[in-house]
């Protein structure tokens, strides 16, 4: 179906809300679509009430960390099918000194040379600890902070253009290693949430988009891209769910295909910046839909 992009676009005096300052959100990994820029708009929509809560596409984890910090208490549950993205969170979860140390390592070596050495290394001779701290390395010195990888499932994105680049801020990492205590984290595909979510449970899927535009589907998270079939899969699955009893707000883009998939639910509008984009002047402020069954 063909995306009416003249229909998405949002008048250029729309304002970005800046995120609640008071709410820690430590996201130690860029990822395309992370929602820290989203969150004071999404605070309308988050429901009053849950048991626990899910998040089957975790990427850099914001709308979780704004949660964890609102409800301690809580059960959360975080899973992606990037066994590489979820290995990373489990050393800052369980080893933080370990994982600490070698990114200090990756930071003193940085260079041209040094990125593309770790970036073409066979990750089947690395440890899981060093797998970790590679994925942080090259996630923040790569073009854009984009992950994105080949058929064959090899990280294939160039060197960024960053002077100086941080590699990894320290307190960030730390706050986020208190944030995961008691947090289960799964490597597992997103149709496996149905085996465990419960009624009243709170779940936030956050896929790859529907793409706008040719250009904007620039991306393939896993070996495998999320395509028009996975959208439909996804949308079979939230209606699985909303029979379930569980509370669902899913993000997507503001696109005919998403409105039509989802036309059963309430859908609201938010303004987002296009953070990640082969054309610079891509990257104003778009509409993104918000799925919510409640």
């Amino acid at each position: 179906m063909k995306n009416e992009t003249s229909q998405i676009q949002l008048p250029s005096e729309i304002l970005l809300e800046k995120p609640n300052k008071n709410i820690i959100v430590p996201t130690f990994v860029k990822w395309a679509g992370g929602k820290t820029q989203l969150l004071s708009q999404f605070e309308k929509f988050f429901p009053p009430q849950f048991n626990r809560y899910y998040e089957p596409f975790l990427g850099s984890g914001a709308v979780f960390f704004y949660l964890k910090n609102l409800y301690p208490e809580k059960e959360f549950f975080l899973s992606d099918n990037n066994p590489e993205l979820i290995n990373c969170y489990e050393f800052v979860k369980n080893d933080l000194e370990g994982l600490l140390e070698l990114l200090r390592e990756y930071r003193s070596k940085h260079s041209k040379e040094y990125y593309y050495t770790q970036r073409n290394m066979d990750t089947n001779n690395l440890s899981k600890i060093e797998s970790a701290a590679r994925f942080i390395y090259l996630n923040k010195t790569c073009f854009n902070g984009l992950f994105r990888v080949n058929s064959k499932g090899k990280f294939n994105v160039p060197i960024g253009s960053y002077k100086n680049p941080s590699i990894f801020k320290e307190k960030d990492i730390i706050e986020a290693h208190k944030l995961l205590q008691d947090v289960t984290l799964k490597t597992m595909l997103f149709e496996e949430i149905i085996n465990f979510a419960l009624p009243d449970d709170f779940i936030y899927f956050d896929p790859p988009y529907y793409p706008l535009s040719p250009t904007s589907s620039f991306t393939s998270y896993t070996s495998t891209s999320f395509s028009e079939k996975d959208q439909q899969r996804l949308a079979k699955v939230y209606h699985q769910l909303d029979k379930k009893g569980c509370l669902l707000m899913l993000s997507n883009s503001y696109s005919n295909f998403i409105l039509e998939l989802y036309s059963d639910y309430r859908i609201e509008k938010v303004s987002a910046k296009r953070m990640i984009n082969c054309n610079g002047n891509g990257r104003g402020a778009i509409a993104e839909a918000v799925i919510l069954n409640y």
